[in-house]
């Protein structure tokens, strides 16, 4: 398994799956306030934090059972934090067996129609390549990232992006592959219960997946007020709150 991963505390194991780009970081403030309850599991995603760089088409959901299968868990809750949500929910659709709740925040999701506008913000990030400074600063200047910026934590949040895009310089050519049919077209199938997670600051796009898992997946929604989409860094007590009341129900 050449993933990099670490385990803190006991007990039913939890795994902890970070945002784009980003790394295991953003469970900073949240991992060991859950270790006091659980075994708590972060890894870094291929080509991000202290893994390996990609070497060929990138498989995120089965990546994540590989963590698990070195671990021996066979049974697990998994949380996800935006495209690390988006790899739970797809996770939980392929391997629902080892899946005890799903926890998810702010959550991207495969097969969702995003707006143009949203779209417009991903490709001027881009356009500013190699320019990192302009890349970071285009990103973080998006309404979603508003209350983080103004935090004493922006200087964490920055450090895993601007970490990322460097590590992006050596990636080579690859695709990010997601089982068929994506899930968005299948989250009627959706058997553990499932808890989301939005906080009140945050762009459209975002909303409209939360809404969406409600009206089809009948996930519990909850909303985080003044938080926006890196809540993981700047509300881990009240994600602790809400996660630990879901998962002892």
């Amino acid at each position: 398994m050449d993933l990099y991963y670490e385990v803190q505390g006991d007990g039913h194991p939890v795994v902890l799956i970070h945002s784009g780009g980003a790394d295991s970081r953003d469970w900073t403030y949240v991992a060991p306030l859950l270790a006091n309850d659980y075994k708590v599991i972060t890894y870094d995603g291929r080509g991000a934090g202290k893994s390996p760089t990609p070497t060929g088409d990138v498989h995120c959901v089965e990546d994540l059972k590989q963590v698990l299968d070195h671990l021996k868990i066979s049974h697990a809750t998994i949380i996800g934090h935006s495209m690390g949500g988006q790899i739970a929910t797809d996770f939980a659709l392929e391997y629902p067996e080892l899946v005890s709740e799903l926890i998810l925040i702010a959550p991207s999701l495969t097969g969702f129609p995003y707006s143009q506008e949203f779209s417009n913000y991903m490709n001027e990030i881009t356009a500013a390549f190699p320019d990192i400074d302009k890349m970071i600063k285009i990103s973080q200047s998006a309404p979603l990232y508003r209350i983080v910026q103004s935090s004493p934590h922006r200087t964490l949040a920055e450090k895993m992006l601007r970490h990322h895009i460097l590590r992006t310089f050596d990636w080579p050519a690859f695709e990010l592959i997601w089982p068929e049919p994506h899930a968005a077209e299948r989250l009627e199938e959706l058997n553990p219960k499932t808890l989301l997670l939005i906080g009140t600051e945050e762009i459209p796009d975002n909303i409209r997946v939360a809404e969406y898992f409600q009206e089809h997946a009948n996930a519990r929604i909850v909303k985080i007020p003044d938080a926006d989409h890196m809540m993981t860094l700047t509300h881990p007590n009240i994600l602790y709150n809400h996660i630990t009341n879901f998962m002892e129900e």
